[in-house]
């Protein structure tokens, strides 16, 4: 089930990676069309809950949806949904041999605390695939090691 509910959310998550909403691009449901697969098979399924049953008060397994219903079928399966182990601070980065970063997105957010770890305050930067980033505070260097599909954040016309 768990499998299933990722491949469902995969193409959701890319697309909200990659967009830059603004008012020309959101459209209210009302006038949203209906997706359809045409009658070629069943629908991808999706991650909404069952929900309570009349007269009950619903819990997380019945009225959560989308990325929180995600890491609850994760938890439920002994599967760690998102990577939430600290980077490497045991050292400093370099050019040569730089902290890398996982990611499935080709840009991301990093906050580096130094070297040993809580050095200095929390420093906030983008990350981007491709490129290293050095830390102001401390000079660590950081790059990307970027694990997700090729070519998803092409726009093809």
């Amino acid at each position: 089930m768990f499998s299933r509910a990722i491949s469902a959310a995969r193409p959701a998550a890319n697309r909200a990676l990659r967009s830059n909403f603004g008012p020309s691009t959101l459209r209210a449901f009302s006038v949203t069309p209906r997706a359809s697969s045409g009658g070629h098979g069943p629908p991808p399924p999706g991650l909404f809950g069952p929900g309570a049953k009349p007269g009950e008060v619903p819990g997380i397994a019945d009225q959560s949806t989308g990325i929180e219903r995600l890491q609850y079928l994760g938890d439920a399966e002994g599967i760690e949904v998102f990577d939430t182990a600290p980077l490497d601070s045991s050292r400093i980065g370099t050019k040569k041999d730089p902290i890398l970063v996982p990611s499935p997105a080709s840009e991301r957010l990093v906050g580096c605390t130094g070297s040993p770890a809580d050095s200095h305050d929390v420093l906030w930067f983008p990350l981007m695939k491709g490129r290293q980033h050095r830390c102001l505070e401390c000079g660590s260097v950081y790059q990307m090691d970027y694990y997700g599909e090729e070519h998803h954040d092409q726009h093809h016309h």
